[in-house]
């Protein structure tokens, strides 16, 4: 009896796994700067995190960490990048135009790093 229920388990978790594999979930959590200082940089940056293919964005005003969760095979992270500095926000891998940050409000205009 414990033999057939250990059996019925073994199954289901090794059937979940070949079914999460088949789906083609390729889910990747990343972390990187990106600069900005207040409540409006905040929703910025995660509004502009947030194409398609991004499952969530979470900005910390302190650390200015950002942490995304993405299906790799919808977006590159390198695009996620792109279009938070489309929008005025330096990031690890893309700097937005000087243009872009110029318009800016006055207390989101952050020091740039060099």
């Amino acid at each position: 009896m414990i033999y057939s229920i250990l059996i019925s388990v073994a199954i289901f978790f090794f059937g979940s796994i070949i079914a999460h594999t088949q789906n083609g979930d390729e889910t990747q959590k990343s972390e990187f700067i990106v600069y900005g200082n207040c409540d409006m940089c905040e929703a910025r940056i995660e509004k502009a995190a947030k194409i398609d293919g991004v499952k969530s964005a979470d900005w910390d005003q302190s650390t200015k960490m950002l942490t995304v969760e993405y299906d790799t095979e919808i977006v590159e992270l390198k695009k996620i990048h792109e279009s938070i500095a489309a929008v005025g926000h330096d990031t690890e891998l893309a700097k937005a135009s000087d243009s872009v940050y110029a318009k800016l409000h006055k207390c989101c205009k952050y020091d740039r790093p060099e």
